[in-house]
């Protein structure tokens, strides 16, 4: 094996992926602009595997010379139709619902740490401070409600920005 082949193995290779590129990337583009703004919306942790799945897709078509584009394309648009599906089915069937989505998990409830929810949610109380700072705040003391969200992002409401806590009032076990 020439060592300078792993470098560079000639024009042909560099030119199939500057083609391939431009075409995918276009299809990617036009797959998610009819699919609308679910598709990358990683509300879920499902949201979130399809679009992971859709940049390995992606990486497939450009890299491996065993996929070709109508392979690639017909990837894309299988990926965003399952997602459409099963995010319209959903919406209906609550069954599915349960399944496919999670719901916004209270892990702090007007300064006080709710071990069973962190627990079931395997969240520290050293990973809570770290959320808690990261917001500019000292203490748990001085926090109203921290959730984790359906995506897996957190969001922290301070005692001094909650007012009367109506903003819980969606979240499971937010209003008592």
């Amino acid at each position: 094996m020439d060592i300078l082949s792993i470098f560079y193995d000639g024009w042909a290779g560099v030119a199939r992926i500057a083609i391939i590129a431009a075409f995918a990337y276009a299809g990617l583009i036009m797959v998610l602009r009819l699919s609308g703004k679910r598709a990358l919306s990683k509300l879920n942790a499902f949201d979130f595997v399809v679009t992971v799945a859709l940049g390995s897709t992606l990486a497939a078509i450009l890299l491996n010379k065993d996929v070709d584009l109508a392979e690639g394309m017909a990837a894309f648009a299988l990926l965003i139709g399952l997602q459409w599906i099963v995010a319209y089915l959903s919406v209906h069937w609550r069954f599915l619902r349960r399944i496919v989505r999670s719901e916004p998990k209270v892990l702090v409830r007007q300064g006080e740490l709710l071990s069973e929810a962190m627990r079931n949610e395997r969240i520290t109380r050293s990973e809570i401070d770290a959320i808690i700072r990261r917001q500019g705040l000292g203490s748990v003391s001085d926090v109203a409600w921290l959730v984790l969200e359906t995506d897996g992002s957190f969001s922290v409401i301070s005692k001094e920005s909650a007012g009367d806590g109506s903003a819980m009032e969606s979240v499971p076990g937010g209003k008592e």
